[in-house]
């Protein structure tokens, strides 16, 4: 290729390139949604599972909530704590359940008194085992931006690390109708 040529095609592609460095971060601001009341979800990974709320599930939804402002925790806390639930117990409050229970895992967290989550009688009361569960999270370094999957894997250490992130979305929406209420 002549030197001539070559500057030209060198000279296109830098300011094609300086083009897309400006203009990429514009670009990507203009096709973000806004969301004016919602917390903000850190990177939702994969497909996302809804489940339709009975009273009762809504009831412990709330109650994490409000485990969650007693801990003077922000809203990301209480949308991580939620999608904990709706994985490890669809956000109800379980106790022994005989031959279909993982060991003697409890409650809306499914903790486990023999690991040291407390007894049965505290591990089924919602504030409770919400505040414990907050208690370990906490203790994660850096569990405001990482992804929820990470920080609830953290504190839960479940046999399926990545099912937590299946929830983000649900768990966002119900802090964000219910936060300020």
């Amino acid at each position: 290729m002549n030197t001539m040529l070559r500057k030209s095609v060198l000279g296109i592609a830098g300011l094609a390139f300086t083009g897309g460095v400006f203009a990429g971060p514009i670009a990507a601001h203009a096709a973000e949604p806004v969301h004016s009341s919602k917390p903000v979800a850190v990177a939702v990974q994969g497909a996302q599972s809804k489940i339709d709320l009975n009273d009762e599930q809504l009831a412990n939804a709330k109650a994490i909530i409000a485990a969650t402002k007693k801990a003077g925790l922000p809203e990301r806390a209480a949308v991580i704590s939620i999608a904990t639930s709706l994985q490890e117990s669809k956000l109800e409050n379980l106790g022994h359940l005989g031959d279909r229970n993982d060991h003697d895992s409890l409650g809306l967290f499914q903790q486990r008194p023999s690991s040291g989550w407390g007894t049965p009688e505290q591990i089924t009361n919602p504030e409770y085992s919400t505040l414990a569960f907050l208690k370990g999270l906490k203790q994660v370094d850096g569990w405001q931006d990482m992804p929820l999957t990470e920080a609830a894997q953290t504190v839960q250490v479940s046999a399926y690390p990545d099912a937590y992130a299946q929830w983000e979305q649900q768990a966002a929406d119900i802090v964000a109708h219910n936060w300020n209420s």
